[in-house]
């Protein structure tokens, strides 16, 4: 399984899944029992790698079983969303492992957005960069409101195109993506007490990079750095720091900074320049902007205030 078979559009998928054309050429509601009972699906379907031009939204209901995700395999729980934004790395179970199964899949592909204010928003949306053990999992009214949702889209597709169907299409789409991030946010809240230990262990991850030297070797970290190290997406982290303690990834890091700055610009007779190499930036003029952004003072300036 060392290629990864690509698919590029919504007709292709139909096609693969021996399913009828589709209803609409950019967006299409797949549901997995009508898919999986084809007499026509392609065997080629089963067991590979595949990744898509597409951007992907999957529902599982009332079932249990794996989704192979990048190149590692996830349990996932009815009752989940589980997002994928274009060129993510999927992989389908094994032909004897199908099963008849309740759910669906809405595809939709960034054409669909063209022109519209909501492809300028697609990047707020960042759970469709999360991994998919940081599926969204929804409560029981929430799964009804969603699958009313999904078939609304459905029914203004599927239906005699008009100079108003776009639009209400979009619209819909929209209204999906941001209920989406409201229950995301109710998740957050309610798992509170457990992230919070993720903050914690994120903390503690910072402290220890810049105590280990590091810092002199690989540069100041970003946030995929500490999402590898908290087994989570940069993305996740991020909305996650966010949510707990209003700060994201970049502000946590560059608050740490500026506190060990102005700790050895107090305690230490170490230029400004070797100061700057020391918490790891390439050139002292880009520790200079920055210390001065965050305190309205230059480094010189507040080591000879105090």
């Amino acid at each position: 399984m060392s290629d990864i078979f690509r698919i590029k559009s919504i007709s292709q998928f139909h096609e693969i899944l021996g399913l009828p054309a589709p209803e609409h050429p950019l967006i299409s509601l797949i549901k997995e029992k009508e898919a999986m009972s084809e007499p026509n699906i392609d065997d080629a379907l089963f067991d590979i790698r595949f990744a898509s031009d597409l951007y992907t939204i999957m529902y599982k209901d009332k079932i249990s079983g794996s989704l192979g995700y990048g190149r590692n395999s996830y349990d996932f729980q009815e009752g989940t969303l589980i997002f994928a934004s274009p060129g993510q790395v999927f992989t389908s179970p094994k032909k004897e492992d199908l099963q008849q199964k309740e759910g669906w899949t809405l595809l939709f592909h960034p054409d669909l957005l063209s022109r519209s204010n909501l492809a300028a928003k697609m990047d707020s949306y960042s759970y469709f960069s999360y991994e998919v053990t940081e599926a969204l999992h929804l409560s029981e009214k929430e799964q009804r409101f969603i699958v009313q949702l999904v078939d609304q889209i459905k029914t203004e597709y599927a239906q005699n195109l008009d100079k108003h169907s776009q639009q209400l299409i979009l619209s819909n789409l929209e209204l999906l993506l941001n209920y989406c991030m409201r229950f995301y946010d109710r998740q957050f809240y309610t798992r509170s007490n457990m992230h919070s230990d993720f903050v914690a262990k994120f903390e503690s991850v910072l402290k220890s990079y810049f105590k280990s030297g590091k810092i002199a070797e690989h540069g100041i970290p970003n946030a995929g750095y500490f999402g590898d190290a908290l087994s989570m997406s940069s993305n996740y982290l991020s909305d996650l720091l966010k949510k707990e303690t209003g700060k994201s990834v970049k502000e946590h890091i560059d608050g740490y900074i500026i506190r060990r700055a102005k700790n050895t610009l107090l305690s230490s007779n170490q230029s400004v320049s070797e100061v700057a190499y020391g918490l790891g930036f390439d050139y002292p003029q880009s520790f200079t902007r920055m210390f001065k952004k965050k305190t309205g003072l230059s480094p010189n300036e507040y080591r000879n205030l105090n």
